[in-house]
C-alpha cells in the first residue's frame, strides 16, 4: 500500500521570520503605485473586459451562433 505524505510548504519573506508591520507610508505607496498600473493599462483591461463578455455571450449561446454563422455563410455563397 502506497501512502502519499503531504510536505508544508515553506515560504519566506523579507520580514525574515519577524512579524510584517506595514507603515501607513508603505500602504499610500502601494496604493499610488496600483493607480498608476491601473491607469496605464486601461485600454487593455477595456478589451479584456470585453473578451471575456463577448466569450460568455457566445459560449453560452453555442448552437445559435454557430447556426446563425452558417446562414450568413451561405447567404453570402448564395448571393455572390
Amino acid at each position: 500500500m502506497t501512502i502519499l505524505t503531504h510536505t508544508p510548504h515553506f515560504h519566506s519573506t523579507a520580514s525574515n521570520g519577524f512579524a510584517a508591520d506595514t507603515l501607513p507610508g508603505d500602504l499610500c505607496e502601494l496604493g499610488d503605485h496600483l493607480g498608476t498600473c491601473q491607469n496605464s493599462h486601461r485600454h487593455l483591461l477595456t478589451l479584456r473586459c470585453a473578451a471575456v463578455s463577448a466569450r460568455g455571450f457566445i459560449a453560452t449561446r453555442l448552437v445559435t451562433t454557430v447556426m446563425v454563422g452558417v446562414a450568413f455563410a451561405g447567404l453570402y455563397v448564395w448571393l455572390v
